[in-house]
């Protein structure tokens, strides 16, 4: 039987439920292998939606154990349940109660969605559409209903129990070696946000005061014996509590709110309320396992997650087409947390090269889609770069339109008309149109096209008159112009020109939305290089008519961080496409070595990142060749490490710590650490053999895993037997170290020799590998997939082979990672062609497959078909 394309869902056929869920009062039973769970609703029928309809409840792979309405057993023949749901054909036409019992196997379940049991720990993910997997239920986001949870384990087993909201309960379950306890949330949620924890764990913890006067208990839950791991994501818990309430006015509404790692988990992590459940990834971390991205990257989904409590849990998302309403909004308040937190502008480059690794290409191939699509098949193919990333451009764009204040006033509206309800993004920028006065209907249009718009910018300057006049055009589809806040200056041949005027350009900005349009600007003294999209003001690409000596007189001059940065991009995209010589690049790279080494080490370090070789084919509009892209990165990285090498010398042996120095990963810290290990990178690049003997110099003397890996991933890309011992000491060293094991499966995952796919097959042998942890499946198989493009496009296929048979085995166990490693084909019709063919056979290969997961069937289908306006 072959698995046909998935039906779609459109979000013009949204109506209301027709039937409300008031209460939930669960009972549950946690067993590893019968797990019982009674569920007691109180229904109504919905005024807003269908008279009489019946009541139908979405299930999967349940197993119904008794039933009754009202107290009593439904009329014979007026109830039909499955597996997959269950239909009261018809239900009272008042309010009544449904008591359901259901009986699942926690252990069995591998999609890790619902309830399933992990390293001997119950828990829970239920977005977006896993709760069905526990219970009958109305599992839709617009059906908010009151919980109240007791949940009984085998006190050994399970002596921690947690659940959302606060605890009611607790106590031993008479002649029994079991023990339950109650939880109650006060506050209306739909299902996707319930959790459920049991088990055995350790804990750190610590009390909040909020703005209100009130005492939270919070605390942060780990693996017994790795406490003092969870130290600095709990600092993370508080600084973000803290930061909600000065940024937005935002206090927490609980009396504890519970942070739990787990081994295996889908997702990063997951915002139910009160009770937020972490891979385990972005929870733990020392100075010995974790680098300083990886603390980084746990103070920002901590926040994120935390932020949700508002954009998310209290309000909530009206249909799974809003998705971006609460992880687009969210996102954009965890960068400007992380902005506080750290170097704002540094930050910032960051963010953007995110955007344009992840979004850009989702958007130029078939898996694009609107930020709010109109119509998808399975929901868990959308949480993407464009809902979460694309989603945060267009909140920052509205704040920069509206300016700081009048954003905050829109905010404080929206949180207080929609509190408690399942809102919309009409609803979100209706907030704003009410506090500014301002029609956002051309600006809702980011919401609606897919696809990266095209700015075009050209200048004259008219030396007589000291006038300068920039045109700007945008092409996008065939729809009306969009509203593109341009940020932009003026930079003259020794820095800024701020005496230039130009009334149409209001603090910094000018607002494109038309097809095109010029502005003049008066009293310039000399011809100007316009800086545009500062701070990288709308997500677009940009096309300006700027030669090489004009963008090194930015990165020389411009006073916007970011766009010294881009410059320096743009020069080095440029050598590689020409293939000229790097010299001026060169000098102009050791000027502002001089000048910020010390000063700004990590956006130094940032400025000698040459563009990576996914980067570099982005921004390619021919058939993209991965081998000559790797050729032509290789060659430069050479070039400017051999130019530069008297400067990285210096740098590498001035910014080593000092013995005994203490390990922090504070901002300014990590950014001396960043400046060193790139030097040591581009000494590297420029002279491999100089380059082996200081990374395994390195590597015996680092006193963090920031230094060690950098000096591991340098290794790697050296062939030789110094690299393999080295990667056999560090598997030896951290034997018992998961998640410091999976950095050491993505070095070599990444290695971009012939030889890594034979390497792979060996490691997929190895005792800390299993397809069953999400984490090592893309540690190993994702890393491969998504960071090593001339293996994975190899040019006899067996990169795209090894990536299809890893989706088809994990298919029938975890369907969401399948699907998810799937994207990787996603850009095949821009690879060569014969390459591309390769991979369109071995997508029609997955999409013939029988039975095949919806998740895996969305993403084949659509990856097939031709580039689509979802």
């Amino acid at each position: 039987m072959r698995t046909e394309t998935p039906p779609l869902i459109h979000l013009a056929d949204y109506r209301p439920s027709d039937h409300l869920i008031d209460r939930v009062d669960l009972d549950v039973q946690l067993d590893p292998h019968r797990t019982r769970i009674t569920a007691v609703l109180s229904l109504r029928p919905n005024p807003a939606g269908a008279a009489g309809a019946p009541l139908r409840l979405d299930g999967d792979d349940l197993r119904l154990v008794a039933l009754d309405l009202d107290g009593a057993p439904p009329a014979p023949g007026s109830v039909t349940a499955g597996p997959q749901g269950l239909e009261i054909a018809e239900p009272p036409q008042r309010p009544f109660t449904l008591t359901v019992v259901t009986e699942i196997d926690p252990t069995a379940n591998t999609k890790l969605m619902g309830l399933y049991r992990s390293s001997g720990v119950y828990c829970t993910q239920c977005e977006a559409d896993g709760f069905r997997r526990i219970t009958y239920f109305l599992d839709r986001p617009d059906v908010l209903s009151v919980y109240t949870t007791r949940i009984e384990a085998e006190r050994d087993a399970a002596p921690v129990l947690l659940g959302n909201g606060n605890p009611v309960e607790s106590g031993s379950v008479p002649g029994t070696d079991r023990h339950y306890a109650v939880w109650h949330d006060p506050h209306p949620k739909p299902a996707y946000l319930f959790a459920l924890v049991g088990g055995r764990l350790g804990s750190v913890e610590t009390t909040f005061r909020t703005m209100e006067g009130r005492d939270v208990r919070v605390a942060v839950l780990v693996e017994p014996g790795k406490e003092e791991r969870a130290a600095y994501a709990l600092d993370a818990v508080i600084r973000s509590m803290r930061w909600d309430e000065e940024a937005f006015g935002r206090p927490y509404d609980l009396d504890v709110f519970n942070v739990v790692a787990v081994s295996d988990f889908n997702m990063g992590a997951m915002e139910n309320k009160g009770l937020n459940i972490f891979n385990d990834k972005y929870v733990l971390a020392s100075p010995e396992t974790a680098t300083d991205a990886d603390y980084a990257a746990i103070e920002a989904i901590i926040a994120h997650e935390y932020f949700h409590n508002w954009s998310g849990n209290r309000v909530t998302c009206r249909d799974w087409f809003q998705l971006c309403l609460k992880e687009g909004l969210t996102v954009f308040r965890d960068q400007e947390f992380s902005s506080d937190m750290r170097s704002r502008a540094v930050h910032r480059i960051g963010e953007v090269r995110a955007l344009r690794a992840r979004q850009f290409p989702e958007d130029a191939g078939p898996l694009r889609h609107p930020v709010r699509p109109t119509a998808y098949a399975e929901i868990n193919n959308f949480y993407t770069a464009t809902v979460y990333e694309k989603g945060a451009e267009i909140v920052r764009m509205l704040k920069t339109l509206l300016g700081s204040e009048a954003f905050r006033a829109g905010m404080d509206r929206y949180y207080a008309e929609n509190d408690g309800r399942a809102a919309t993004v009409e609803d979100f920028l209706a907030a704003f149109e009410a506090v500014s006065g301002r029609d956002l209907a051309a600006f809702a249009q980011w919401y609606a096209r897919p696809g990266t718009p095209l700015l075009t910018a050209s200048g004259r300057y008219d030396a007589a008159a000291r006038r300068y006049d920039l045109t700007l055009k945008q092409s996008f589809d065939d729809g009306e112009p969009l509203v593109i806040p341009v940020a932009l200056g003026l930079v003259g041949a020794g820095g800024a020109l701020d005496g230039a005027v130009c009334p149409e350009v209001r603090d910094g900005v000018y607002v494109l939305g038309a097809r095109e349009a010029t502005i003049r600007f008066a009293e310039v003294p000399e011809p100007p290089v316009p800086s545009l999209l500062r701070g990288f003001s709308a997500p677009v690409r940009l096309q300006a008519d700027l030669s090489e000596a004009d963008h090194l007189r930015l990165l020389a001059h411009d006073t916007d961080p970011f766009n010294r940065w881009q410059a320096a991009q743009s020069v080095a995209h440029g050598l590689m496409r020409g293939g000229g010589l790097a010299t001026a690049f060169a000098e102009a790279l050791g000027l502002l070595l001089d000048r910020e080494g010390a000063r700004d080490p990590a956006f130094a370090a940032l400025a000698l990142a040459i563009p990576s070789e996914g980067e570099v084919a982005n921004e390619m509009r021919a058939e993209v060749d991965p081998d000559a892209i790797h050729a032509a990165r290789t060659a430069l990285r050479r070039d400017l490490g051999r130019a530069l090498r008297p400067r990285l010398d210096a740098l590498w042996d001035a910014l080593a710590d000092a013995p005994g120095t203490p390990y922090s990963p504070d901002a300014a810290a990590a950014g001396r650490r960043a400046l060193r290990n790139a030097a040591l990178d581009l000494v590297a690049a420029g002279d491999p053999e100089t380059g082996a003997v200081r990374a395994a110099s390195q590597l015996a003397a680092a006193t963090n895993m920031t230094d060690r890996l950098a000096a591991l991933g340098t290794l790697a890309l050296i062939p030789g037997e110094p690299r393999e011992a080295a990667l056999a000491a560090f598997a030896e060293r951290y034997a018992s170290e998961p998640l410091v094991l999976d950095k050491w499966f993505a070095v070599q995952a990444m290695i971009p020799e012939d030889g890594t796919l034979a390497r792979i097959e060996r490691l997929k042998a190895h005792p800390a590998f299993a397809m069953t942890n999400p984490n090592r499946v893309r540690a190993l198989i994702g890393s491969f997939a998504f960071g090593n493009p001339t293996q994975f496009a190899r040019a006899d296929g067996a990169g795209f082979t090894l990536v299809a048979d890893t989706v088809a085995a994990l298919d029938t166990t975890n369907p969401q990672v399948a699907a998810k490693l799937l994207t990787a084909f996603g850009s095949w019709r821009r690879l060569k062609k014969s390459r591309g063919c390769q991979a369109e056979e071995i997508l029609k290969r997955i999409k013939a497959i029988p039975s095949l997961s919806r998740d895996v069937a969305d993403i084949a289908a659509r990856s097939l078909a031709p580039v689509n306006h979802l």
